[in-house]
């Protein structure tokens, strides 16, 4: 069997216009704006202390990257970590020791996950958006039914630490993440996993004849989306002191503008992890910046939505002519029909 590859080589000019250079570019802007409208933006501190601000919602934003190559989406992450919030909380003030309450709070968020993944897999006729939209509704609501409109809190010292300690002078939260992002960069970069994820996202169908198996695979990536959302609710919970029902209202919406800005393709198969890991620090110090003169919240979101409609037509023009190029093709050595490979 010999291959037969349509895919453009490597030059300089296409490694110098990659959508993440542009992200670095509108990193930059984004400080020297913030520094000229404020005299206290830059400093050190600024740059290792703002991030624990906004990194709890970057956890999602690692396994969002995967869902939305896969040409899904997952809209219950929010709702997946409130109740994995509020369960913990419960089961914490009903007597169970922290440490345990912090691992249940990661086992509920893996089943909601998993739960997603079941549903997805098994009705294939629902598309990820319905049914995710559903648990967003039953996860949320179930944590309602347990918490009402009350707060539960009171949650140990050393808990408290995991969202606002530091290692040296670096926040914690910090360095879970730069782990997280290296082990889910590896993940999809270097893996064969990683591999089947964008063989899916390019062409489902295709992959599913070439021995990919893309239900086992759709249902990893939303139980690792999943226990990433447990992971957020414990450094949320930790950093606010409490948990309600309502806690990480929204995040779904900010998770997957950044992976949008990020240059991840909503139709799937495209994308790298850096660029949502540029967006993540790209919108979390445009807020924090603009919130430091009282800018409205109102034209924050402006500002992120017209980085949005930005990224989708820049992205749309350079994808534009990759659609029609021809896609990469096995052909046997005897003269068969070809075989389409995804990339």
């Amino acid at each position: 069997m010999r291959e037969i590859r349509t895919e453009r080589p490597w030059s300089w000019r296409s490694f110098f216009f990659q959508w993440e250079w542009l992200l670095v570019l509108i990193f930059l802007a984004v400080n020297v704006v913030n520094s000229t409208l404020s005299p206290y933006y830059f400093t050190a501190d600024t740059f290792l202390s703002t991030p624990q601000t906004f990194l709890d919602k970057a956890f999602l934003v690692l396994p969002m990257t995967m869902v939305i190559i896969l040409g899904m989406i997952d809209i219950s992450v929010a709702s997946t970590a409130a109740l994995s919030a509020v369960i913990m909380a419960v089961s914490f003030h009903a007597g169970l020791p922290m440490g345990l309450a912090a691992v249940l709070c990661l086992a509920v968020a893996t089943a909601c996950g998993l739960l997603n993944g079941i549903l997805i897999t098994r009705f294939k006729e629902l598309s990820s958006v319905i049914v995710t939209l559903a648990t967003m509704i039953i996860y949320r609501g179930i944590a309602y039914v347990i918490l009402t409109d009350q707060a539960s809190g009171d949650f140990p010292k050393w808990y408290a630490s995991l969202g606002w300690g530091f290692i040296g002078s670096v926040p914690i939260i910090l360095v879970v993440f730069v782990v997280a992002a290296v082990v889910f960069g590896l993940l999809l970069h270097k893996t064969s996993f990683g591999r089947r994820i964008y063989a899916i996202g390019s062409n489902a169908t295709a992959a599913r004849y070439s021995g990919v198996k893309t239900d086992l695979i759709v249902l990893l990536v939303f139980t690792i989306t999943g226990f990433m959302a447990g992971v957020t609710s414990l450094f949320l919970t930790s950093r606010m002191g409490s948990t309600r029902p309502n806690v990480a209202q929204g995040y779904e919406l900010d998770v997957i503008a950044m992976v949008v800005l990020g240059g991840v393709s909503t139709s799937g198969g495209k994308g790298r992890i850096a660029g949502p890991l540029l967006a993540i620090f790209i919108i979390g110090f445009l807020y924090y910046g603009l919130g430091l003169v009282n800018i409205q919240a109102q034209s924050l979101l402006i500002i992120v939505g017209l980085l949005l409609i930005l990224s989708v037509l820049v992205l749309n023009f350079r994808f534009g002519s990759a659609r029609k190029a021809r896609p990469s093709v096995s052909v046997d050595n005897e003269g068969k029909e070809p075989h389409i490979r995804p990339r």
